[in-house]
């Protein structure tokens, strides 16, 4: 369960200073009081840790607040330079590598160029992250890695990513000997759903879906509060959810496969069928559809229209089998939402179950950091790793907090 909202269990030995410094990063400047609440602690706990933590420069008392007897309460809030995380998204051309502070700020942002299918790939990813890590100060608690694929565990790292070449690629072995720190890696899709249990709607909903659009289709999965992996790390696939009607042309998948929900729907997938329907020209993109559309094209319209009837099928679907209280919506694709809702909406509605038609879809504003942002709070997130997904790698991110 969430730690932040008081649901989780009560934090012990290193894991109470981490938990105060977790909660503080994801609520804002909060009382003593309410600390020992949301945690679980006594308050003679909480102000003999946060009195060293004060010292040590990571949280500090802000401002006097009202309280309902007595004197006024004194807010505690994060000293949030005090600790940073580096957050890495790899993509099928470049890396995004954000450097996140404790309550989720991002500090700075950069791209480079990489080639996921050089024979060296893993190493040269080292290579770019060793760099940008000796460019930090001793304030780096560790490295967080999204990848687009399967990852067995955040704790070991071995990645299996079509897109990218990868069978059973040894990504965190190989950084954590090329960086000298702690990483966790894991599905891209995934470290979104972890930025929002720490500074989105993971604050107030326990059991919720991160979907993206975009290149892919992809779905994080959020269950009392912790984000579920399935067996070996694939849970979330729903791209790859089989869409088509025999008889019909099945166009093909990266995953091998074809007749993939992400074949269709996917930013190839319907720049494809634009093509293939003349309403873009024989090198256009999605963009270039977006463009027609934004402009009043009918045909473009019609496109996207029916590619979120066909998002909200399948969703409905993923709805049916996890329950969610809510679902974000985000992603490159989200640009064009307005297009994809027309077709979406009804589609999505119709196809639930009454007591499931109610069920929230946000859509959230989309920058290009998000995705090694969300990498970052893999690291950020180590004070409430109460199900033990980072193994030793959460621990070591711990340690480095308590030694601030």
């Amino acid at each position: 369960m969430n730690v932040a909202s008081g649901q989780g269990p009560i934090p012990r030995g290193d894991l109470v200073p981490s938990g105060i410094v977790g909660l503080l990063g994801t609520q804002g400047p909060t009382s003593r009081t309410e600390i020992a609440k949301g945690l679980g602690l006594s308050p003679a706990t909480v102000t003999q840790v946060t009195k060293d933590l004060i010292a040590r420069g990571l949280i500090e008392e802000l401002e006097s607040v009202p309280s309902k007897g007595g004197r006024p309460a004194r807010l505690l809030g994060l000293v949030r330079d005090a600790g940073v995380a580096l957050g890495a998204k790899v993509t099928a051309d470049h890396v995004a590598v954000v450097t996140v502070e404790l309550d989720g700020t991002v500090r700075s942002s950069t791209e480079l160029q990489y080639d996921p299918a050089a024979p060296d790939a893993i190493e040269r990813l080292g290579q770019i992250l060793a760099k940008q890590v000796a460019e930090l100060d001793d304030r780096l608690l560790g490295v967080g890695v999204g990848v687009p694929g399967a990852v067995d565990s955040q704790a070991s790292g071995i990645v299996d990513a079509p897109t990218l070449g990868w069978q059973s690629a040894p990504v965190g072995p190989v950084l954590r000997s090329a960086i000298g720190t702690p990483v966790l890696v894991d599905n891209d899709v995934n470290t979104l759903a972890a930025a929002e249990r720490l500074y989105g709607i993971g604050r107030a909903h326990s059991a919720y879906l991160v979907v993206t659009i975009g290149r892919g289709i992809g779905c994080g999965i959020v269950v009392d509060g912790g984000i579920y992996r399935g067996a070996n790390g694939g849970a979330g696939e729903i791209g790859h959810i089989p869409v088509w009607s025999p008889g019909t042309e099945q166009p093909p998948c990266t995953c091998g496969s074809a007749g993939c929900l992400e074949a269709y729907i996917g930013a190839e997938g319907i720049a494809r069928t634009a093509r293939a329907r003349k309403a873009i020209g024989p090198r256009g993109t999605l963009a270039t559809l977006l463009r027609a559309a934004t402009t009043g094209d009918v045909a473009a319209q019609q496109i996207f229209e029916e590619a979120g009837g066909m998002l909200g099928r399948a969703l409905a679907g993923v709805i049916h089998t996890v329950d969610p209280e809510v679902v974000v919506l985000m992603g490159e694709g989200v640009d064009g939402w307005e297009f994809w809702q027309t077709g979406f909406e009804p589609s999505f509605r119709r196809s639930l179950l009454p007591a499931r038609r109610a069920v929230p879809v946000m859509v959230e504003p989309w920058t290009e950091d998000q995705w090694a942002r969300g990498a970052a709070s893999l690291v950020l997130s180590s004070p409430f790793d109460s199900a033990g997904n980072g193994g030793e790698q959460s621990r070591l991110v711990r340690a480095r907090l308590e030694t601030r």
